[in-house]
């Protein structure tokens, strides 16, 4: 299993820098890359301090159960001299890659829901897109206010979720029912065959729209907001929601991912570096979460984002 994420993760790593050094969007990279503001530095520098962060960023994105993208874009923007628009679409690609590397093993283990995925997907990605073409053509400092009061409302939605392991659903509605939305799993923890079902699905499917735009409006992937409305709100085990979760980042951010490498703001000075470093860095987490206080390390990843989002909010109004 291990094995075959490396080879996604290099195969990924290879098929991004093809595409990107091909596209005629990098021959236009010239006044905002990370070549013009790395200033006195030799052109190592900045990739370098990319990997070091990223592979820290990966290292409590798994211990702290969230996407490498919500720690990746409010603490580059906020302490690196990167262009916004650069580090989202980085940011996507660094939720994409994650996602793409855990996507395969989660189907195979029938958590991921392929009937819950598909719906859900089609309305998310769609509006990725849109959420893509709004955060290009608003103003940087009006991005910036957005993505800090989203941060910040990341951080109390993180503080305040509960977590609902196999939440009550008395009867499925009638749209999860005619679209088929329901499933079987075995709670590996207890031996039990769980028979799930959702409700509340249209109500779901409309929320998911404005996830979808704010996912590519910021760059951040959707994690975050995926699982407390797959789970909370429409009733899915959370084992379910968060591979469900996991498996349409990889459909919904590369709607958005697109838009961002047509306009040329991904380039490999900076994906190459923090791909590399996230990866690594979740495949160090992994076997610290075994022993880790997951308590603390909640804390500080809610801290980390709170002081980015902030960062982020004071950037955005001139402080």
């Amino acid at each position: 299993m291990r094995k075959n994420s490396i080879h996604s993760i290099f195969g990924l790593l290879s098929f991004l820098w093809m595409t990107i050094m091909t596209s005629p969007a990098w021959a236009e990279v010239t006044v905002h890359s990370p070549e013009t503001v790395a200033g006195a530095h030799a052109w190592w520098f900045w990739p370098f301090v990319l990997l070091v962060v990223t592979f820290v960023m990966g290292i409590f994105a798994v211990l702290g159960g969230v996407g490498g993208g919500v720690l990746f874009v409010p603490i580059i923007s906020g302490f690196f001299p990167f262009h916004l628009d650069f580090v989202r679409g980085t940011g996507l690609l660094v939720a994409l890659a994650g996602a793409l590397a855990a996507g395969p093993g989660l189907l195979k283990m029938n958590l991921a829901s392929l009937r819950l995925a598909i719906p859900v997907a089609l309305i998310a990605s769609t509006c990725a897109i849109v959420g893509a073409m709004i955060g290009l053509a608003l103003p940087t400092n009006i991005v910036q206010i957005c993505l800090g009061v989203t941060i910040i409302g990341i951080c109390i939605l993180m503080v305040t979720a509960k977590k609902a392991e196999f939440p009550d659903v008395p009867q499925a509605d009638r749209l999860s029912s005619a679209l088929r939305i329901y499933g079987v799993y075995r709670e590996e923890s207890t031996g039990h065959v769980i028979n799930w079902k959702i409700h509340r699905t249209p109500l779901g499917l409309c929320l998911f729209v404005i996830i979808g735009i704010m996912a590519g409006m910021f760059g951040l992937g959707a994690g975050w907001a995926n699982v407390p409305v797959l789970n909370l709100l429409m009733g899915a085990p959370l084992k379910i929601s968060v591979a469900t979760s996991k498996f349409l980042l990889s459909i919904t951010d590369t709607s958005a991912a697109w838009i961002y490498l047509n306009k040329g703001c991904v380039i490999p000075m900076m994906v190459v570096p923090s791909l590399v470093g996230i990866m690594l860095g979740s495949f160090v987490g992994v076997p610290l979460l075994k022993i880790a206080k997951p308590v603390y390390v909640r804390w500080i990843v809610i801290g980390m984002l709170a002081f980015a989002g902030i960062k982020a909010l004071s950037k955005g109004l001139g402080f």
